[in-house]
């Protein structure tokens, strides 16, 4: 029997955290970790989107802050991310992504939480542009929803947080030995690759026909 049909972890028990600019690919590769290593992909921006098309409470304060371009402030996300982690239904771990993005968010995060490992997608502010813009584009063409930040203005207002508040967060992730750095300008499945090779995680493919 295999270690997932037995109600055990294949891989063990992994706590990461993805963190890189708009347009890295943050939800791809969390998705992917997810498929193949029994996951659960935390995403706060998917969080605070499905309360804004609920209209929950919390919604109206979400779109108010988001549509202006700004971060939302650190207790509004420190209470969404306790109230989803306290869930446990991540038995076998969990990708938190959006979260840390500030130093007060990492630090409550790191004493009430055991990470394993945080995985940096770098890549320039010009390929952040060109991926969120083209993103916008197709999305307006497709007839989805475009998103309020896939614009100019906005995305350089998020860019300049992002680099004031949550870029200078690498310098403590890396003294903790937990930061991995990854391109994100290559394919997506050279990046994958790049993380599974620097997180020490096996083949998937590999284990399922062995455990099987």
């Amino acid at each position: 029997m295999s270690p997932k049909a037995a109600g055990l972890p294949k891989f063990g028990m992994h706590k990461y955290v993805i963190c890189g600019p708009q347009g890295s690919g943050k939800g791809t590769q969390s998705e992917l970790l997810c498929r193949d290593y029994d996951l659960v992909h935390i995403s706060i921006g998917d969080i605070f989107r499905w309360n804004v098309k609920h209209h929950t409470k919390l919604a109206a304060r979400i779109k108010r802050i988001t549509d202006a371009g700004m971060l939302v402030p650190d207790e509004v996300v420190d209470r969404v991310v306790r109230d989803r982690l306290d869930q446990h239904d991540w038995n076998y771990g969990f990708v938190l992504d959006g979260f840390p993005r500030t130093r007060a968010q990492a630090e409550y995060l790191f004493e009430n939480w055991n990470l394993d490992k945080v995985i940096y997608l770098e890549l320039t502010d010009e390929v952040v542009f060109q991926r969120v813009m083209y993103r916008a584009r197709m999305g307006q063409g497709s007839g989805f929803t475009k998103r309020a930040d896939d614009n100019p203005e906005a995305l350089m207002i998020r860019l300049r947080e992002y680099h004031e508040k949550t870029k200078p967060l690498l310098e403590l992730y890396s003294k903790l030995g937990m930061l991995i750095t990854v391109d994100a300008s290559q394919s997506i499945s050279s990046i994958y690759a790049d993380v599974r090779r620097q997180l020490g995680l096996p083949d998937p493919n590999v284990a399922d026909a062995v455990t099987v």
